[in-house]
């Protein structure tokens, strides 16, 4: 029986010494495992990628002296972390999840501090040298460009979540539509997105504003993607920036799936409560928070809320009469028999 091998798999064997390129031939390889697999690649390759992929053995917070925040700030690790964050923000742009200067992204780098991408400039043009360092309550402390003014969103998501490494915003239109709709996209339809997303709806709030920032840390302890109510959605991440980036593509990727399905005029087909169940279990298994954990088969496919298509009728006023015109009754009889009598 072929065995299935997961992102910590990949780390395990690495942190363990071992080669993770010498897999057994029928191994099955996650998509995170892959991405594991090809970073692990990618720093072995690049001799600035490796330094940038091991953490400083201490650990920074807001309190630590000027000279060893710069000294982290501009260290090659945070250059690593900084070059993801650029990368990160093209793909957002490209995929047009983000217009103008919208959108943000950050990442945790100590105890209370975080990079973060600039307010005012495009997510598909960044450079790292564009790069913010901020503490947990939004004060910037390094950086020659102003950090991002929707950062207290993502700071609140790191102090209320400690496992979050990484945050990211956009507005990818399809998700988006069902935030402004306040719907939440029905369930049970696609493997992917059970596995690794986990959808609320948080309510409309000035974007930026500490009230914004705590509803949406307020549903992050059972969900990791998080619609904002007539903005857009963010996302967090326990393994990497480019983790919580996924979870973008997955979500959007699914609202343009399931609104083609409305359209086809046929219910959709659903998987079943025990399929759903086998898929929360791998979830579960991936330390994926989801409110669904635990729940009885019968409770896990309920998408009572979703009520796709839109039926559009003029109303009929009360007093309406249907029957026949009498004097177009009259001509049409005339023509008919001008007709006929020419005939004959």
């Amino acid at each position: 029986m072929s065995t299935v091998l997961t992102a910590k798999d990949i780390e395990t064997i690495i942190a363990k010494g071992g080669d993770p390129k010498s897999l057994p031939a029928d191994a099955i390889l996650t998509p995170s495992a892959k991405d594991a697999l090809r970073d692990y690649a990618n720093a072995r390759r690049s001799p600035a990628s490796a330094g940038a992929s091991s953490a400083p053995a201490k650990q920074l917070n807001s309190k630590s002296s000027k000279a060893e925040l710069e000294a982290l700030f501009n260290s090659p690790y945070c250059h690593g972390l900084k070059e993801q964050l650029c990368d990160i923000g093209r793909r957002l742009w490209g995929r047009a999840y983000v217009d103008g200067n919208g959108g943000n992204i950050a990442i945790r780098v100590g105890e209370d501090i975080a990079l973060c991408t600039p307010t005012l400039v495009s997510k598909g043009f960044m450079k790292p040298e564009d790069m913010c360092l901020v503490d947990f309550e939004g004060n910037q402390l390094l950086g020659t460009k102003k950090r991002t003014s929707e950062i207290l969103m993502h700071l609140q998501i790191m102090k209320r979540q400690p496992k979050a490494v990484a945050t990211c915003h956009c507005h990818p239109p399809y998700s988006t539509g069902f935030a402004v709709a306040g719907l939440v996209p029905p369930t049970c339809m696609i493997p992917e997105y059970e596995v690794f997303a986990s959808v609320a709806i948080a309510p409309y709030r000035t974007p930026g504003t500490p009230e914004m920032g705590k509803l949406v840390a307020d549903l992050s302890d059972k969900h990791n993607t998080i619609l904002m109510a007539n903005h857009g959605v963010v996302s967090w991440s326990h393994n990497s920036v480019e983790d919580a980036y996924f979870k973008m593509e997955i979500l959007e990727a699914y609202c343009r799936t399931v609104l083609v399905t409305a359209q086809l005029g046929v219910p959709a087909k659903t998987m079943t409560a025990p399929q759903l169940k086998d898929l929360l279990k791998i979830k579960q298994s991936l330390g994926i928070p989801d409110p669904r954990h635990g729940l009885k088969e019968c409770e896990l496919c309920d998408n009572d809320e979703w009520r796709p298509g839109v039926a559009c009728a003029a109303p009929v006023p009360q007093d309406a009469t249907v029957g026949l015109d009498s004097d177009a009754e009259k001509t049409v009889q005339a023509i008919t028999d001008q007709i006929l009598a020419k005939m004959k």
